[in-house]
């Protein structure tokens, strides 16, 4: 891909992925962000001018996305890469307006721009758009798993995926889906389990655990899922979807501890809160079909090693987290968390 048109290309997952694309292929990049709390301009400083330019601007607003698009029509070689959500559960739960939204007619603006100039896209979504599995469950999801989202974030996301294969089959939109398992890395926000427990260790504080911290996800370096992402826009069948994990189910409990022991401090310092409403139990990801038909690996098969070098990240780059700490920290406190 020559020219690339990256969505929410200044979030947390969005922005890792733009480094990648310039790190391992020679494509320009248009991102397009609303720059909403959770992205950062940070994230995106000191990248080579003559190969990322940066738009302020809704995915909603049909005009803008629309002229952005056409722009890769009149390039040959030119997708989307579709990664503007609106992507915290608990907010989602407070108001989930945004996530309708975001998610939803954000979606159906990009089908539509893609649809009318004849472009390429890769939509990314989440495996959270089927619900959860027990904890004693062996089984993992797979491109076949009914969906069964229990919270507005996870039914908008699930929305989405339904209207991009409706596009792909009704309209013939040349576009491929993903949905991954639980991120971290370089520049999430500070509301997220991960970074949350860093940060507040390095702040001094105690680290947070959500009800028991029996729950389970799998866990994927961001690094990792932006290579798989990149594998299935050169490589992927158009209407497949692809699921990305890296074998990475922890309980929180296990991370929680696995933080603390590799920040040097005792691995049980940490408090219980209270839990999160309609806590997903588990979260797995059986990512076959990508390894096997398009030959992907991760580079970080060791999440102790993913997560030593996140708290390493985080260590030095105070000045970016910090200014959002409190807030955060406020928030969570009036919800007993």
């Amino acid at each position: 891909m020559r020219r690339l048109l990256v969505t929410g290309g200044a979030g947390f997952i969005g922005s890792n992925f733009v480094h990648h694309v310039l790190e391992h292929t020679d494509a320009r990049v248009t991102v397009l962000d609303a720059f909403t709390y959770a992205a950062s301009r940070e994230a995106l400083e000191g990248l080579p001018a003559d190969r990322v330019r940066v738009v302020e601007g809704d995915v909603c607003d049909a005009g803008l996305v629309g002229a952005l698009v056409g722009e890769l029509a009149d390039a040959e070689g030119g997708a989307v890469v579709h990664f503007a959500a609106e992507s915290h559960n608990d907010n989602s739960l407070a108001d989930p307006s945004p996530f309708v939204t975001t998610n939803v007619v954000g979606t159906f603006t990009v089908l539509e721009a893609v649809r009318a100039h004849g472009v390429r896209l890769h939509h990314v979504s989440t495996d959270e758009v089927y619900g959860d599995l027990e904890l004693e469950d062996p089984g993992r999801f797979t491109e076949s798993t009914p969906y069964r989202p229990s919270s507005p974030y996870s039914a908008s996301k699930a929305g989405a995926d339904h209207l991009v294969r409706a596009w792909v089959r009704s309209f013939g939109v040349a576009a491929t889906l993903s949905n991954c398992s639980n991120n971290y890395g370089p520049w999430q926000h500070v509301e997220k389990f991960i970074p949350r427990q860093i940060t507040n260790v390095l702040d001094g504080g105690r680290v947070k655990l959500y009800g028991s911290g029996a729950n389970v996800r799998d866990w994927i370096h961001a690094d990792d899922h932006s290579s798989a992402v990149l594998a299935i826009l050169e490589r992927g069948v158009i209407g497949a979807t692809y699921l990305v994990g890296a074998d990475g189910e922890r309980s929180n409990l296990e991370v929680v501890r696995l933080v603390l022991e590799l920040m040097g401090r005792d691995p049980d310092d940490f408090d219980h809160v209270t839990d999160r409403a309609g806590h997903d139990l588990r979260y797995a990801i059986d990512p076959t079909r990508l390894r096997t038909e398009l030959g992907w690996v991760p580079r970080f098969t060791s999440f102790e090693e993913g997560l030593a070098r996140t708290i390493e990240w985080y260590a030095a780059h105070a000045d970016w987290w910090r200014p959002k700490k409190a807030r955060v920290e406020a928030a969570y406190a009036a919800k007993g968390q």
